[in-house]
């Protein structure tokens, strides 16, 4: 049975949304050089093919879009702050009175209708500059031109906004860290030195704005934001149940520092075993001690991984096994609610922390159609997918896990982050856009909209009719 509490609700990514990237004195971000998402080069300047430069225009039709949140019943909405709105350039001294004047009316929108906003500090859209002329984290003058921004977002949402998350998916700097990073040297020239040193910055900027949010507000509570991905041996052979052990660590080591507040014993052995000596300043470590209020994460599928490098093939997820057990989505990610639960379940018991899921979704191509007068979307295999999830996310509170909530990422369409599409749909609304660009950006509500709105309305009754 799901708390009378639980947070209810869905996901967006400013750079995803909010288009108007060159309004109000916003600057450019990594984002909006990125036209071909996470496996494409950067450009040197904005192109037209670039869908995220439009977004769905959320920035001009952001009331329209959380009246429709608050129709579907939503008690949480999760989005993100564009740090380049706020400091158009990264390293100002002072912030831009229009971008924060911007959030100011959509966070009182969101609460003018009950809506509890959850507030990612930076989902990769680091300012472009900083990418540029830092080299993103791997500089530790990062960690000054995050707090500088962070305090102002903090100072002037005071009252506002009671729940932040620092970074988004901060893992993901080990495998994309122009995305996770601002990082702007190619990966192919960065050492697994370089990225942790660019981890290290990332986490005492992390435990020094967790510091920070509650010194301004101790009502704040902060998250960290990892992605989840359990990894399943491929068979019972030790050597494969040991692979799945390293690959999970590569997670696990950004919620032990964030949670318990210093380094893992197995990060020490990854830095004898590659040579690797971290400039950590005096300080970094009482700073790591600010530890996070709750654990958030997103959830997609899990992966298969063998020790047999024959049975294992390169994608987009790295190098890993096929599981026979699950279907995958028509971009080839395995569908797995189960591996929620125990998601769920291996994070509550290692830290007995609250948990939030903050993104969940399927990407799928959505035919609109008309019905009895209007435009919709007969998408059951959305509904099919979220209810099975929800599901296993009843059972894991029966299991003892303390789950805050729950956000269905892209709860409307938005342009994908891993192909910069916008037929890669999420959403349980519909928004008139092609991937060409063409389309009249108006908005229809999807049949897993009215499904998503019962769940809410009996707090996750209607999942067992």
């Amino acid at each position: 049975m799901f708390p009378k509490s639980f947070l209810w609700g869905g996901a967006v990514a400013a750079n995803q949304c909010e288009g108007a990237y060159a309004e109000d004195g916003k600057g450019l971000s990594i984002a909006d050089v990125m036209p071909r998402g996470v496996m494409g080069s950067p450009t040197e300047e904005p192109v037209r093919e670039n869908l995220k430069l439009m977004g769905i225009d959320f920035y001009h039709r952001y009331q329209e879009d959380i009246k429709l949140l608050a129709e579907m019943g939503f008690k949480t909405f999760r989005t993100s702050i564009a740090w380049s709105r706020i400091f158009p350039k990264g390293d100002e001294e002072a912030p831009n009175e229009a971008g924060l004047a911007f959030y100011d009316k959509v966070f009182d929108t969101c609460r003018s209708y009950g809506i509890e906003p959850v507030v990612t500090l930076s989902h990769y859209e680091t300012p472009l500059h900083l990418a540029r002329t830092y080299d993103g984290f791997r500089d530790r003058r990062m960690i000054d031109f995050y707090l500088r921004y962070c305090a102002a977002v903090f100072q002037r949402y005071r009252g506002k906004v009671r729940y932040w998350l620092t970074f988004n998916e901060i893992n993901s700097v080990l495998n994309h860290p122009l995305l996770g990073g601002g990082i702007w040297t190619p990966k192919e020239g960065l050492t697994l030195g370089d990225k942790l040193q660019a981890v290290h910055h990332e986490l005492v900027a992390s435990a020094a704005a967790t510091k920070l949010a509650h010194e301004i507000d101790p009502e704040n509570k902060v998250g960290c934001m990892v992605a989840s991905v359990p990894y399943y041996p491929a068979t019972p052979d030790p050597e494969d149940m040991l692979k799945g052990m390293l690959k999970e660590q590569s997670g696990y080591l950004f919620t032990d520092v964030q949670v318990r507040g210093y380094y893992p014993g197995y990060m020490n052995r990854w830095l004898r075993e590659n040579k690797i000596v971290l400039n950590r300043e005096y300080g970094d470590d009482e700073i790591l001690k600010n530890t996070v209020d709750f654990i958030s994460f997103s959830y997609y599928m899990s992966l298969c991984v063998s020790s047999d490098a024959s049975k294992e093939s390169a994608n987009f997820f790295g190098e890993t096994a096929e599981n026979p057990y699950l279907q995958k989505t028509r971009w080839g990610w395995p569908i797995d609610p189960k591996g929620l639960r125990l998601t769920l379940n291996r994070l509550y018991d290692r830290y007995q922390k609250p948990l939030f899921i903050a993104e969940n979704g399927m990407g799928a191509v959505d035919e609109l159609i008309e019905k009895d007068g209007s435009y919709t979307v007969e998408d059951d295999y959305r509904i099919d997918y979220l209810k099975q999830h929800l599901l296993q996310v009843e059972k894991a509170l029966e299991d003892g896990v303390e789950v805050m909530g729950y956000a269905a990422w892209g709860c409307i369409d938005l342009v994908s982050a891993s192909t910069s599409q916008m037929s890669k749909r999420y959403g349980m609304i519909y928004v008139d856009r092609s991937d060409d660009g063409t389309g009249t950006l108006n908005r229809y509500k999807k049949k897993s909209f009215y499904w998503y709105r019962k769940v809410i309305e009996t707090n996750g009754e209607s999942l067992r009719e």
